[in-house]
């Protein structure tokens, strides 16, 4: 497996100054840099995470997803072209700007820039997140996962699984097509939901505390319409999470509580009871998904299913005292 983590995302925004409040105030984010050009955020040691910049719509402009070294990356780049996709290595002012030691881009089926990247850069200068959060689940698991809408499930499928090496974790037929893909032990770092039409349906990024993302839902419920699913469990990754609307009009699902698998042993099996245990009340798609997925929680609450428990490696307990510095910038700003 050559692709190791989701990296980094970018988006095009029409109002990019949305951004900044949305990505502070509510995700937690660090705005580690503000230009008429980008607005950069952090959300652990690395330089950057997510990068919003200025366009005519808003949508993903690209993803940004690691391998090892350059050796690897070679070799990644000598399996598209076999394959007959074009490749384009990025100039050193590029990858200046994505903060990398080197990358390469390409597309998927879809039309979706990918930025294949090694050698990504930290900065020893501690987190300081937008609001009192315990953090955010990275490390060698990526900034989270990445869900794309595809008009057909097989050629993008194709693509990712046989082309970069991504693999199945698991898949739904109900109440919507979905496949869910991991590279490293994160449960999935990409999923791909068949919808008929391409694009962003969300980003999630994992806290290490529960309480960090009641206090996120907290917030976004005093927003109109910002909730757009609610509360919920999911059934394969045990995710515990609600997605809120972006400025942008995707969703991001602000999660704790995520299964790792072993990606050497882990076999993919069909969900048969639907992808939330309980929750997740949908405020997008058809009723007639969102109906059946009513039923298929019903029934799993009827069945008695329940998630396993699970110890989370590396959790950290917010200690009296640690968000004294977001206090006092609070407190001078009002």
């Amino acid at each position: 497996m050559s692709i190791q983590a989701l990296g980094y995302v970018g988006i095009e925004a029409r109002c990019p100054e949305d951004w900044a409040g949305y990505g502070t105030g509510f995700l937690g984010l660090q705005l580690a840099e503000r230009s008429a050009a980008q607005l950069v955020f952090r959300m652990d040691d690395r330089r950057q995470r997510l990068v919003v910049t200025p366009g005519a719509r808003d949508r993903a402009r690209f993803f940004g997803w690691e391998v090892a070294d350059g050796a690897a990356l070679d070799a990644l780049v000598a399996r598209l072209e076999a394959a007959g996709l074009p490749v384009a290595r990025g100039d050193a002012a590029l990858a200046a700007q994505r903060r990398v030691a080197g990358l390469v881009v390409t597309a998927d089926p879809l039309g979706n820039r990918l930025e294949i990247v090694h050698g990504a850069e930290s900065t020893p200068e501690p987190f300081r997140p937008g609001r009192c959060i315990s953090g955010f689940r990275t490390g060698a698991l990526g900034m989270g996962h990445a869900v794309l809408t595809v008009p057909r499930m097989a050629e993008a499928l194709g693509f990712y699984r046989d082309l970069l090496g991504f693999r199945v974790s698991d898949y739904v037929t109900n109440p919507f097509h979905a496949y869910f893909l991991h590279v490293n032990p994160r449960h999935h770092s990409l999923a791909l939901i068949e919808t008929g039409q391409a694009g962003l349906h969300h980003l999630m990024v994992e806290l290490f505390q529960l309480d960090d993302v009641g206090q996120g839902y907290d917030l976004a419920m005093l927003a109109e319409g910002r909730v757009a699913t609610s509360l919920g469990r999911h059934t394969n990754d045990l995710m515990t999470s609600f997605y809120a609307r972006t400025p942008g009009g995707f969703m991001i699902e602000y999660g704790w509580g995520g299964r790792q698998v072993d990606p050497a042993s882990w076999q993919a099996v069909e969900m048969r009871s639907g992808p939330s245990l309980w929750g997740h009340e949908r405020q997008w798609g058809s009723e007639a998904m969102r109906a059946e997925a009513r039923r298929l929680r019903l029934q799993a609450a009827a069945d008695g299913e329940r998630a396993p428990v699970q110890v989370l490696p590396g959790n950290h307990r917010l200690m009296p005292g640690e968000c004294a510095w977001w206090d006092q910038a609070r407190a001078a700003a009002e």
